[in-house]
């Protein structure tokens, strides 16, 4: 009987077991909210003595879709008069000085990258432009020197998949958008057999994964403007009435001119 009594309680300690390790199973999706982030050194060509003249070159070639495409993804942005508006990963500015047009008047444009020499030469574009709308920061690549709720929208161009730290990253630009504001998500396209190999090599995740990773981190996916071939254009809004998943606490710098 004893024997019984014993061999009864193994078998329910067991199953209890299973079905803990079956739980958590299920939640690990929720547990690991980011995929591993871009490899080591992929941001170096930007610090380490930045040719801003031939980056500049590049960034605004015709043969660029992003930039051949610009006025359209201007429009797609939907920005308005009065916005406040951050340019994550600004590089020389052609979206800042964009945008600074854009939310005139009353509006505000902060400009941020992890390049000074970036940071420098916008603010030097936006003083000879009279741009006088535009704050330029140097940021350091994992959170995003804002204040708590403090911009209409988010935009990154070609620059999701250079986060070395997406968890943080998108934990500190959800921070800094307002309830109800909205990122844009501009980057490229990553299809084996479509996309150049080089391309699928350098970019870490595809357009279904890079949806995945941003819903899981608080933001609501609202949709795809379908306005290029090689890069896609997503839209994500902070919710409302949805709390934030757990994340840590960084203090974000003060702004700098």
């Amino acid at each position: 009987m004893k024997h019984s009594i014993r061999r009864l309680k193994y078998g329910i300690r067991r199953e209890l077991a299973a079905r803990l390790l079956l739980s958590i199973a299920a939640l690990w999706p929720a547990l690991s909210p980011a995929q591993p982030g871009a490899q080591p050194g992929i941001n170096t060509p930007y610090l380490v003595h930045p040719d801003v003249a031939r980056w500049n070159r590049a960034f605004t070639r015709e043969d660029r879709e992003v930039y051949a495409k610009r006025d359209e993804i201007l429009a797609a942005a939907a920005v308005q008069p009065g916005m406040s508006v951050a340019d994550i990963g600004a590089g020389t500015g052609l979206f800042t000085m964009m945008f600074a047009e854009a939310v005139k008047p009353g509006g505000r444009v902060y400009a941020i990258d992890i390049s000074q020499a970036f940071i420098d030469y916008i603010r030097q574009t936006a003083q000879a432009r009279k741009r006088t709308n535009i704050t330029a920061i140097v940021g350091d690549g994992i959170e995003v020197p804002l204040p708590e709720a403090s911009v209409d929208l988010i935009f990154m161009s070609d620059v999701y998949h250079h986060f070395e730290h997406p968890g943080q990253t998108l934990a500190s630009i959800r921070k800094a958008l307002r309830p109800g504001g909205r990122m844009v998500v501009v980057d490229y396209e990553r299809i084996p057999g479509v996309t150049p190999p080089e391309r699928v090599e350098h970019v870490r995740l595809d357009k279904q994964t890079t949806i995945k990773e941003i819903g899981s981190a608080g933001f609501r996916f609202v949709g795809e403007k379908k306005l290029m071939r090689q890069n896609y254009f997503l839209v994500f809004q902070r919710p409302q009435d949805i709390a934030a998943p757990p994340a840590q606490e960084i203090a974000a710098p003060p702004t700098r001119e």
